[in-house]
């Protein structure tokens, strides 16, 4: 056995320290920026912002750790219909950009249960949506 010692230099923990910085500085800035309480400024960042970072957050926030390990494993164990779900998740984050997101917008809603609410009155199916989310 080799007794392998695992320190943390000055230069790592720098580069940890500068990020937790700029993700702070990011996130204060933006918060400082106008039409961050209009429903346009919500989904659409205003209206001035570039495809790229849209394109990142979409895949980011659809595609994580968990889809590599768990989908590769599964296509090992059954085979490639396993990209199948892939493929579907592709239609329906169009199916959300193109048909949910005007009608959230001219709602001046923001999430899901905060249109049941204002579409059907009442809080309990707000209520239902939300624990639903978090089980699943």
């Amino acid at each position: 056995k080799d007794n392998l010692k695992m320190e943390l230099s000055g230069v790592d923990i720098a580069a940890v320290v500068l990020y937790f910085l700029m993700v702070l500085g990011i996130g204060f800035w933006s918060m400082l920026r106008p039409n961050r309480d209009t429903i346009e400024g919500y989904f659409l960042a205003g209206k001035h912002m570039f495809w790229l970072p849209v394109g990142v957050s979409l895949f980011a926030s659809n595609i994580g750790s968990e889809h590599f390990i768990g989908l590769a494993g599964t296509g090992a164990a059954s085979g490639i219909g396993v990209a199948a779900f892939e493929f579907n998740a592709l239609v329906l984050l169009q199916l959300l950009g193109f048909v949910f997101l005007p009608v959230f917008i001219a709602s001046k809603v923001r999430t899901l249960p905060e249109y049941m609410v204002k579409r059907f009155g009442g809080s309990r199916i707000s209520m239902y949506l939300s624990v639903l989310s978090m089980i699943l």
